[in-house]
């Protein structure tokens, strides 16, 4: 409601008041919050600001009134009397009128005098006198040189923020506001917990009007105080060998031959020669990172690095046999057989055979020939297993053949079977453990029931068995 007084619109005591409130209450800034009448919330500043009533509010002064914004609200001046100059000697305009309904009715319009100077008699003047100690609008002062300067509520301590609040001053009042990291609730500042609002990244720790960042291992806090970035553990090089960056993290390996400790950044040696005892066919030797295979004398490591191969010391000329001598190989060693002696009444007939005539009397019950040869045999070989083959060389009409061992069989390791009437094999039943030199008696016994004959053929075969079973 407007009271109009000689040309002059006044705001009702209601409009008054609610500008009143205005500067009595602090508008709340924040999520959520109100403002007072003629104020609205400003998110971005976080705070109330005030509302321009004289572009927002359609006819906001009827008639020939100025409409004139004011912190909290406005007020409404006759156009033709608008900024005109105040002379004693010329009527005086009237105070604008703020609409505070604190200050009630203003009273800066006096009834004219009966009988007043100015030559005027008693002729009451048409318009109100203004007191000369309202000058100035609420929230201003009147200076020396006649004009309104800003009262500071803030610097006078004139304002009525809650201890808890800060004044903030503007022109023609002040607005009670919170610090950063505050917010207002109920009339009071209120820490704003931003670790619930997720401000950091990882971490967080709040604390009163404020809050701190930090990050879990492995990660680092940059320049923003927020966000959290990976640490590349690898570039201190904390593995003894390889290192692996993860996200937050890393990992060790290890080369090949090592495995990784359990403090999971040094590597030890992996002792390959514990996995299995057949990884080298003879011993095993391990190595930082790696192993070896070692093979015993008269052997050399096959190109595999694990398996055993007999040196061939014969071959080689790696032998101490004489010129007499013949040199004979066998697995891991050698041996120098001498020239064939025979022994009487038997005679040589090459340089591996011996005959006993039959015209010889002392050659009536010994075997006919004897025939020396040799072969080698790997320790504990595996049984059963044919060694060694033997067949009659001639055949009579109406003859057989009887093939058995006549001597040096006996732990019973050997037996002869027989394959053919005219051939047998020798078979190894039991394995036999070297190094060790087995000599053995191979008969062959000739029968022929038509011409009634029987004679025998010998071969004396020596076995050398080896130390290793390569």
């Amino acid at each position: 409601m407007l009271l109009d007084i000689r040309g002059f619109r006044f705001c009702s005591p209601a409009r008054m008041l609610a500008a009143l409130v205005f500067i009595l209450l602090c508008v709340q800034p924040g999520h959520g919050q109100t403002c007072t009448e003629g104020f609205a919330y400003d998110r971005r500043a976080r705070q109330c600001i005030d509302v321009d009533e004289c572009r927002t509010l359609p006819d906001a002064c009827r008639g020939d009134m100025h409409c004139v914004n004011q912190n909290g609200g406005y007020l409404c001046l006759p156009r033709s009397l608008y900024n005109q100059p105040y002379r004693p000697d010329t009527p005086a305009l009237p105070n604008p009128v703020y609409q505070d309904p604190s200050a009630g009715f203003p009273d800066t319009f006096l009834p004219a005098v009966p009988g007043g100077g100015g030559g005027r008699g008693g002729v009451e003047p048409s318009y109100p006198r203004v007191r000369s100690t309202a000058q100035c609008i609420l929230g201003y002062t009147l200076a020396e040189d006649g004009t309104c300067n800003d009262i500071d509520e803030c610097e006078t301590n004139s304002h009525h923020c809650n201890p808890t609040q800060v004044c903030i001053n503007t022109s023609g009042g002040y607005t009670c506001s919170c610090t950063e990291g505050y917010w207002l609730i109920g009339g009071q500042c209120q820490d704003i917990d931003e670790c619930r609002y997720g401000y950091c990244q990882q971490l967080c720790a709040n604390a009163p009007g404020s809050y701190s960042c930090s990050c879990n291992p492995g990660f680092i806090l940059n320049p923003d105080s927020r966000t959290c970035q990976d640490v590349d553990e690898c570039e201190d090089e904390p593995c003894s060998h390889g290192c692996f960056n993860t996200y937050g993290s890393f990992m060790c390996n290890c080369d090949e031959g090592f495995e990784l400790a359990a403090d999971g950044t040094t590597c030890i040696d992996l002792d390959e020669c514990s996995f299995s005892e057949f990884l080298c066919q003879h011993r095993c030797v391990n190595t930082p990172g790696s192993f070896s295979c070692i093979c015993p004398p008269g052997y050399y490591v096959f190109e595999d690095g694990r398996s055993c191969e007999d040196f061939n010391e014969c071959d080689t000329g790696n032998n101490t046999c004489t010129t007499a001598q013949v040199c004979f190989n066998f697995q891991g060693g050698y041996t120098c057989l001498d020239p064939l002696q025979c022994r009487p009444p038997y005679v040589e007939v090459s340089d591996n055979q011996c005959m006993c005539s039959a015209e010889n009397p002392a050659c009536r019950d010994k075997a006919f020939t004897i025939l020396y040869r040799h072969m080698d045999l790997s320790s504990g070989r595996s049984v059963p297993a044919d060694i060694f083959q033997m067949q009659a060389t001639t055949r009579y009409p109406g003859a057989f053949y009887i093939f058995q061992i006549k001597s040096g069989n006996d732990g019973r390791e050997f037996y002869m079977r027989q394959t053919s009437n005219v051939s047998a094999t020798l078979v190894l039943s039991r394995p036999i453990k070297g190094p060790k030199q087995v000599v053995l008696d191979l008969e062959m016994v000739t029968v022929n029931n038509v011409i009634n004959f029987r004679g025998s053929s010998i071969i004396r075969l020596t076995i050398f068995v080896s130390e290793h079973p390569f």
